[in-house]
């Protein structure tokens, strides 16, 4: 028998003989594991609950449904603590703010066709095993309806041994689906996809980069702005988080009369932001920059936004060129903005935004930032990714 010691930040459980990691376990939990590594609960820990979606045992999705929802929030939060800690830093939390249950407005699935028809899903743990996931809890109603639309495309767009990528996007005049595929888009198919979009009611079919048909635009709602992402765009999980976010970047920058945007995406904060200040928006990706800078010249009563397509990992805005700004606000990838916070931090910007969706290197950046005579006050954790390991960060820091 075997008693799990502690949680992993990815939810595994580290066991008392300290060489197994097992899935879906507690802490103080004693347990048993059978030859074939099936674990038996022998002692169940008092935060342990019956998983609320039936796909939990067989899906790849979810890690923590066993555990309860307190349970669940106390451990991403602590996280962070632990990572803020471990450079020397403990800031005021403020109390988490979690996604409700089948609130995820976009989802990556897989598709693959059978002797029936298809099946669409995600695919369990650590395998290629693909799981039908019809009732699955962390999908919007709207996405778990666009199923027979992604089966349909599934038996165009798959051959009879391989599997299709199927982004499907919530959007308020249809699902906005991109299929990613090796398969040709020929005159004839494309004749059939127009048909199926139709059919079902998608605003837009892309297919791979090539786009199929647009019935009705794809637009998504930045506070209030509206924009029209491109095709697989990187939107935040939920509009619960996103709105959590959105307000926590709001606070921190209030009073701003100009704003830089790092990693500006399409719009998230450099949009209603502009209601109030003007802002400086850089991306990378150029098809970002240009739905968003259609959202600015189509929204009402809002302030000068710029854009600037810009690797900001290569080629960071310098002090000199940030001297211009009130406050920036930066939102990078996982792998943080390690050279883009060095600049930051030597220059004379008085108020900065970090949003993270890693704790590591979000601690990291928020050191930088503190040795250079920033004050951070407070952190919010934001858990838009409802039952996985991963989480949100955002934090206001204040030149001293």
């Amino acid at each position: 028998m075997l008693t799990i010691e502690s949680l992993t930040h990815l939810g595994m459980g580290r066991v008392s003989d300290g060489q197994s990691l097992l899935p879906r376990v507690l802490p103080g939990e004693e347990v048993d594991v059978a030859q074939d590594g099936t674990v038996r609960i022998v002692t169940p820990s008092t935060d342990r609950v019956a998983a609320p979606c039936r796909h939990f045992k067989s899906c790849g999705g979810c890690a923590m449904q066993h555990a309860t929802d307190a349970f669940v929030a106390d451990w991403k939060q602590d996280i962070v603590v632990k990572a803020l800690a471990a450079r020397g830093l403990s800031p005021e939390f403020r109390p988490i703010k979690t996604s409700p249950a089948q609130s995820r407005r976009r989802a990556k699935l897989s598709g693959r066709r059978t002797k029936k028809g298809a099946m669409v899903g995600f695919h369990a743990r650590a395998s290629g095993t693909l799981v039908q996931v019809p009732e699955c809890q962390l999908l919007t109603p709207a996405l778990i309806a666009s199923f027979p639309a992604l089966e349909a495309l599934t038996v165009l767009a798959c051959s009879r041994k391989g599997e299709i990528d199927l982004t499907v996007t919530e959007a308020a005049l249809g699902p906005d689906v991109l299929v990613g595929t090796d398969k040709d888009l020929t005159p004839p198919l494309r004749v059939e996809l127009a048909a199926l979009a139709n059919q079902y009611g998608l605003s837009r079919l892309v297919w791979n980069e090539e786009p199929v048909v647009t019935i009705n635009p794809p637009a998504q709602d930045f506070g209030g702005v509206s924009a029209v992402p491109p095709p697989g765009a990187f939107l935040q999980a939920t509009t619960h988080g996103e709105t959590a976010l959105r307000g926590a970047v709001a606070e921190i920058t209030q009073g701003a009369a100009r704003i830089a945007d790092l990693f500006a995406g399409c719009g998230t904060f450099a949009l209603p932001l502009a209601k109030r200040a003007e802002v400086h928006a850089v991306e990378g990706e150029s098809a970002m920059l240009e739905a968003l800078d259609r959202g600015w010249r189509e929204g009402r009563e809002l302030r000068r936004v710029t854009t600037e397509t810009r690797d900001l990992f290569r080629r960071p805005l310098e002090a000199d060129e940030l001297r211009h700004f009130d406050a920036a606000v930066i939102d990078p990838p996982r792998a943080g903005a390690e050279a883009q916070i060095a600049t930051l931090a030597a220059s004379d910007v008085k108020v900065i935004a970090l949003v993270s969706c890693n704790p590591v290197t979000f601690a990291r950046d928020a050191q930088t930032l503190v040795e250079a005579g920033f004050a951070m006050p407070w952190v919010q954790v934001v858990d838009q990714f409802r039952w996985s390991p991963h989480t949100e960060v955002v934090a206001g820091f204040t030149r001293k």
